[in-house]
């Protein structure tokens, strides 16, 4: 009778396992790849201080410190094994600049190395920065200019945040497309930092989303950006 007893407690803790094994194996898979990445869109504002210098003079690209660094990349969706997965790609190679005149962006011009672009995954960098997709040998940068000129008035001195529309123009791999997009700002210290996220349609910008069967990635996306610049 014990032995008996002692098998089916054996039995019924091996399904239990096997049942923890099954019900987890999404979620252990996830952790193992990196889980889902968050974009560089957003600024911090707790240890930001009140603006120390003027709107007014011409402002060049720095790496600036975690968490408002400077980072450039992507953003998009995909089904990986029958999984969703939010991928995000990014970059700290970013230079550029941006003139304001009288409270006003007159001119803003940014460069980022796609070469530096890196997700989670080393071979889905590779991919991306193959001719089939960013064409990183043939086009190493993309750029964001500032379309119109901008009124920067609404932006306050005291450490917060103002939300200013902008029309921008982006190229990647060759292509231009004039896009409108939501940029978040922050005037902090001798620091102006800037953020946004601007969605597209991968094929506008002559990039054709792949589909190998294993992965299927989304037709559309964002580019994401965060530079923090200083006066120069």
């Amino acid at each position: 009778m014990l032995v008996g007893m002692r098998k089916l407690l054996w039995v019924v803790g091996a399904l239990a396992v096997v049942l923890v094994v099954v019900l987890a194996a999404p979620f252990v898979y996830k952790a193992a790849r990196g889980g889902d990445d968050t974009a560089p869109t957003v600024i911090d504002v707790e240890a930001a201080d009140a603006a120390a210098t003027d709107l007014d003079g011409t402002w060049v690209v720095v790496p600036g410190e975690p968490p408002n660094g400077t980072v450039a990349g992507y953003t998009v969706d995909e089904m990986l094994r029958g999984e969703p997965v939010t991928v995000v790609g990014t970059t700290n190679k970013v230079s550029g600049e941006a003139v304001i005149a009288e409270g006003v962006l007159e001119t803003g011009r940014f460069e980022v190395d796609m070469g530096g672009l890196s997700t989670d995954i080393g071979a889905r960098d590779e991919m991306a920065r193959s001719a089939d997709i960013l064409d990183v040998a043939g086009h190493p940068v993309s750029t964001l200019e500032v379309a119109d000129p901008v009124d920067l008035g609404a932006v306050p001195d005291d450490g917060t945040t103002a939300t200013v529309p902008m029309q921008v123009n982006l190229t990647v791999k060759g292509t231009t497309v004039r896009t409108p997009v939501e940029v978040t700002v922050l005037r902090s210290g001798g620091q102006i930092i800037a953020s946004g996220a601007i969605p597209v349609t991968w094929t506008d910008l002559g990039v054709e989303p792949p589909s190998l069967g294993f992965v299927t990635v989304a037709p559309n996306g964002t580019v994401d950006f965060r530079v923090a610049l200083e006066k120069r």
